[in-house]
């Protein structure tokens, strides 16, 4: 593996010819390309494919939010990077199936220093409808009463995802986020 600070053309990702190309701890290297081993991959590698791959899976279709809202990039660790970091690590859990499988309380969507919300409650109404309510907490700490919320509701057994963003303001002390009448139990 050999690292290069200013190429023809500067750095480059991908394969060209038997050379690979890629970033790495924030230097730009190269290497040949790789031959494939006959061994046999180790239970903890393949434990941490299913926990990549798991995450990986349930995070993707709301990639743009945690894209937005989940921590600050940190050198070449992009926000989504991050939260499928904290996902692998923190919101997993192994099942009777020797896989993984989410746990939905440790899920985070957003991560950061602005205050969340206060005393709040969520509650299915009719008509597939889901209301948030919480008090205003406009001007404690960082938050202010024009801080828009953003709601994510997850169907487990549809393994599908509805976002309001924005869903509405802090002050408003309550929302009402229509879900898709298939969504009916």
């Amino acid at each position: 593996m050999g690292t290069f600070s200013k190429g023809i053309l500067g750095g480059f990702s991908g394969k060209v010819g038997n050379v690979v190309g890629a970033r790495w701890r924030g230097k730009d290297i190269m290497r040949s390309l790789p031959t494939r081993g006959n061994y046999s991959p180790t239970q903890a590698q393949l434990d941490q494919r299913d926990r990549f791959k798991t995450a990986i899976v349930f995070l993707t279709p709301i990639k743009e939010i945690l894209s937005a809202y989940f921590g600050k990039p940190q050198g070449d660790k992009s926000n989504f990077n991050l939260a499928t970091g904290y996902h692998i690590k923190n919101a997993l859990l192994p099942d009777a199936l020797d896989a993984y499988v989410v746990d939905y309380p440790k899920v985070l969507i957003a991560k950061g220093d602005l205050r969340g919300l206060a005393n709040a409650s969520v509650t299915p109404d009719a008509n597939q409808v889901v209301s948030i309510l919480w008090d205003d907490n406009s001007g404690q700490g960082n938050a202010s009463a024009t801080d828009e919320l953003v709601v994510v509701v997850y169907c487990e057994a549809l393994s599908l995802f509805e976002t309001a963003n924005p869903a509405g303001a802090r002050d408003a002390a309550t929302v009402q986020i229509p879900l898709p009448a298939y969504w009916a139990a």
